[in-house]
């Protein structure tokens, strides 16, 4: 994909929307089935002001102009610098696109989905015995 469009690409995934606000949120046009070309994006959005319930879902490729966006972002909460922040502002002036990811994927960064992804790596590993 990044060799038809050369520009930075986001895996993102239709979430319910009363779990926007665990989730950075795009917003953008689908140009063609599951490709959206990014318009804007925000961190943690309540659901009743998410623009969509389009989620990122921390998988990446970026150009190198990404560091030049970082360079420009003043710290946000706890002093750290948010990538989405960073992509958002690369989204305005240049192309970015979000790809709706089809696999299947865990998100590890709640007790629940790690239980998860551990039973399913447990079903995969007694599957072949």
């Amino acid at each position: 994909m990044y060799e038809q469009h050369e520009c930075a690409i986001v895996a993102i995934e239709t979430i319910p929307r009363d779990q926007t606000d665990k989730y950075g949120i795009i917003e953008g046009e689908e140009i063609e089935p599951g490709l959206f070309q990014i318009s804007s994006m925000v961190e943690k959005p309540a659901p009743n002001v998410a623009p969509t319930n389009l989620a990122i879902i921390g998988r990446y490729i970026l150009t190198p102009s990404i560091f030049d966006y970082i360079r420009g972002l003043a710290p946000g909460a706890g002093g750290e610098i948010q990538i989405t922040d960073a992509i958002n502002e690369q989204a305005r002036h240049e192309k970015v696109l979000g790809y709706k990811f089809s696999g299947l994927r865990f998100d590890c960064g709640g007790i629940k989905g790690y239980v998860e992804a551990t039973n399913y790596v447990y079903q995969q590993l007694n599957a072949d015995r």
